[in-house]
């Protein structure tokens, strides 16, 4: 008996020894295995990487950024089914373990022993807690160190997070397959659909996915999606998750997947990618492709639409006046031409045009194969334009044959004609081949802003002919001289120093010495004419070169230097005399918004593209209009709306503003931009055209729209004998705002308080007499009226200048 109780102490004493051991052990594991994890509190604020997203002023979609195709969705928006679905199949006692499920665990030993026996692979027992755990903060690693991380892991996420906190993580997070992370895009992804409208059997089938998303694929591995999928609707009814009948019906369903919508993109690529430069500089790469914003611009879709149809428009017509640059390339014309066309590339910027070769050509049209096979052809009257480019922007002599222009086996590109209006011509179908015209993508670039003149909201921009062929941004980021563009603000700067539309300036031979060794400038008129003393709203309407460099003269280059930096339209302009023609450079957007000042009566504005941005949350993080208007959400007594305060500074004097406004009212009604008149709406603006016709410009505006065109050679060279800006930029100008402003009322200038409108004649802007033709109404300050004939301005006197730029504007 003695002895069978000392054999009994012995065993108790070796079994606390071993229990104390087998702590020791778990202890210095725990120990081991949790130091140097993760910081799993992190967690608390984790925000998953999703996707950015720009819209137009409209709403509508215009791009998205991201690394991940993630929809973020908070846990109290995922639908009851959904949830239910993930824990059924993944993790049934979820809401009731501290991170690790130990009876699945166990039951998960028990069956690997008898997989590890008949050969089969080992089930696993991971809880949602753990796979977040894994997703976020370890590797995939398979190891059992991992997996005993994973589980200190898991135990201290419980611990420090609540079960709904973890269970969205974990459905925000998942990857399942089709590019999918998270539950929500894997609704779009698999069946175009959100999570509150997918069915029973839908669910199961996302809810089969998280262990291994390729075995279960919908198509590649049908029978297979579809066991598992099964296999998760019967878990759902043992939980309790649904009815048996419901189980019953869900399991009959066929597994069909959907096509995702494709989804509709405003087209406006310049602008778009302005406004991701400008996300980039502000939130930085992270901010913009993982940061979820939600991003309101100011695009309007429908002058965007119109900005890119006639920029490319007037830039393809200014390019056919000049002549045929030759075909893409030539192949062999035998049994295997459809093949060798098919080889030739494309070159950038062909859009939707197509490439076709000569098969025949004689003197009446040409015969042209096409990529599908099919033919078509290519007549005479199509070819007229395509006379030889030759250096200098010059061409070669008329068409008379299409064999003039088109040789057999020419590659070129060709658009089919529209099918004619009745009684229009010329037709698209001739003895039932479809007819074609010959294009060429123009050498020549441009740009195209408008922009809202109150508030700077940038509506449309254009930075050139195809993005797609190049990147670079004519409307933001390209420096030019603006020419006579720049004239109205010298003129604008005299009117405030007391000068008035009837101050009559010589319009006369001007010669400066530069100084030693730099020679004599010689500045003159577009028109190498000179008319004498001229009123100075004939100097804006005729863009006299003359007049403006002697006014300039009168007033003081550092006076037009302020009137330059105060508009924004170049910030340290050069005290010289050319810089009053145009000589200077900058921006189309920067001179456009100037332009805008000068509509709106002198306030200044500053271009934006985006108008709010709001984060992941909804919180709204940035706003353009920062005005504060605590009575707006209050009801109105009447109808007339809360005043809201204008912090927009004053840039100039609302009067001169408007005298500059009048006048270049008369450049659209009798000056250099007459072309534009034919609009019919109230439009003012200026051509600008600078040496050698290198830049053509026009910026212009409606009462409540300023619109800038610009047009050149990237590499500047000359655009050719007699192209301004009256004949490249003003009819790209005059093409958008006929369509902009169709159907819209004509609105009028507004007049501001302190003008007097008199009636004078438009060659001297003295007062009309009885039996004067030609009589306009002259916008005069108050008190400033003219009373008889005034003193001349001559620029000849006074200090000088010290120094000129051999470049300066035209016309």
């Amino acid at each position: 008996m003695r002895g069978f109780f000392k054999f009994f102490l012995i065993l108790f004493v070796l079994g606390i020894f071993v229990v104390i051991a087998g702590a020791g052990v778990a202890i210095y594991g725990l120990w081991h295995y949790g130091r140097d994890l993760p910081d799993y509190e992190q967690l608390a604020d984790y925000e998953p990487p999703t996707v950015t997203r720009l819209h137009a002023g409209d709403g509508q979609l215009i791009a998205e950024y991201a690394k991940e195709r993630r929809v973020f969705v908070p846990i109290s928006a995922i639908p009851k089914r959904v949830k239910q679905a993930f824990i059924a199949a993944e993790d049934q006692n979820f809401y009731s373990h501290f991170g690790v499920d130990l009876i699945a665990l166990t039951r998960a030993v028990v069956t690997n022993v008898a997989n590890y026996a008949k050969g089969r692979r080992p089930v696993g027992a991971s809880t949602i807690t753990q796979q977040v755990a894994k997703n976020f903060l370890l590797t995939n690693e398979v190891s059992i160190e991992r997996k005993i991380k994973e589980a200190i892991l898991a135990f201290r996420i419980e611990r420090a997070l609540p079960k709904d906190r973890i269970l969205e993580l974990y459905l925000n997070e998942i990857y399942l397959g089709y590019g999918s992370y998270g539950v929500a895009a894997a609704a779009l992804n698999y069946f175009n659909k959100s999570m509150d409208e997918l069915t029973t059997a839908e669910v199961a089938y996302l809810a089969a996915l998280p262990k291994a998303p390729n075995n279960y694929h919908p198509i590649r591995k049908r029978g297979a999606a579809r066991d598992r999928r099964d296999w998760v609707i019967g878990r759902m009814r043992e939980e309790g998750f649904i009815k048996p009948e419901t189980a019953q019906n869900a399991i009959k369903v066929p597994l069909k997947v959907a096509s995702r919508d494709a989804t509709q993109f405003v087209v406006a690529e310049f602008f778009v990618e302005e406004v991701r430069r400008e996300l980039i500089e502000q939130y930085g790469e992270n901010g913009l492709y993982e940061g979820g914003l939600s991003v309101r611009t100011t695009l309007d879709p429908r002058l965007q639409q119109i900005a890119d149809d006639v920029l490319r428009g007037g830039l393809i017509t200014y390019d056919r006046r000049h002549g045929w640059r030759g075909p893409v390339d030539s192949i062999a014309i035998d049994d295997g031409w459809l093949g060798r066309l098919r080889m030739v590339k494309p070159p950038s910027g062909v859009g939707t045009w197509l490439l076709a070769t000569v098969l025949e050509a004689d003197e009446k049209q040409a015969k042209i194969g096409m990529e599908n096979g099919g033919v078509g052809a290519i007549s005479l009257s199509q070819l007229k334009w395509a006379r030889e480019w030759r250096k200098g922007q010059r061409r070669g002599p008329a068409i008379k044959r299409a064999s003039d222009v088109l040789k057999v086996g020419n590659v070129v590109m060709v658009e089919p004609l529209p099918e004619p209006k009745p009684g229009q011509s010329p037709p698209n179908i001739v003895d039932g081949v479809r007819q074609f015209g010959l294009r060429q993508i123009p050498e020549i670039q441009g740009g195209l802003v408008a922009l809202d003149p109150h508030t700077g909201r940038v509506l449309a921009l254009s930075g050139g002919y195809d993005f797609a062929a190049s990147e670079f941004n004519r409307a933001t980021q390209a420096s030019r001289q603006p020419g006579s563009a720049f004239k109205p603000f010298v003129y604008l700067a005299a009117l405030e120093k007391g000068y008035t539309p009837a101050t009559r300036i010589l319009d006369a031979p001007f010669v400066l010495d530069q100084g030693p060794g730099l020679g004599k400038w010689k500045p003159a008129n577009y028109a190498k004419k000179f008319y004498g003393p001229s009123p100075m709203r004939l100097g804006i309407e005729k863009s006299r070169n003359l007049m403006t460099v002697r006014l300039a003269r009168e007033i003081g280059m550092e006076t037009v230097a302020d009137y330059a930096r105060r508009f924004e339209i170049i910030p340290n302009l050069p005290l010289q005399l050319s810089m009053a023609l145009g000589a200077g450079e900058t921006t189309l957007l920067r001179l456009t918004a100037a332009y805008g000042m000068l509509v709106n009566g002198g306030k200044k504005i500053t271009p934006t593209f985006v108008d709010r941005i709001q984060d992941r949350n909804g919180r709204t993080i940035f706003r353009h209009d920062t005005r504060e208007c605590s009575k707006c959400r209050e009801e109105r007594v009447g109808n007339r709306p809360p005043s809201i305060p204008d912090p927009r500074e004053r840039v100039a004097d609302p009067v001169s503003a408007y005298q500059i406004v009048s006048m270049l009212k008369g450049v659209v009604q009798r000056g250099t931009g007459r072309r534009i008149r034919a609009v019919g709406k109230p439009l003012a603006g200026k051509t600008g055209t600078t040496n050698k016709e290198m830049d053509t410009w026009f910026v212009g505006f409606a009462p409540d729209l300023a619109v800038g065109v610009f047009a050149a050679f990237d590499q500047p060279r000359p655009l050719g004998r007699r192209e301004t800006g009256s004949s490249v930029s003003a009819p790209i100008f005059r093409d958008f705002m006929a369509r902009a402003l169709d159907g819209k009322p004509a609105i009028p200038f507004r007049v501001p308080p302190g003008v007097r409108l008199v009636r004078v004649n438009v060659k001297t802007n003295l007062p009309a007499r009885p039996g004067d033709k030609r009589v306009i109404l002259e916008a005069f300050r108050s008190g400033t009226e003219p009373s008889g004939t005034a003193a001349v301005i001559d620029g000849s006197d006074g200090i000088a200048a010290t120094g000129a730029s051999s470049v300066g504007g035209k016309y």
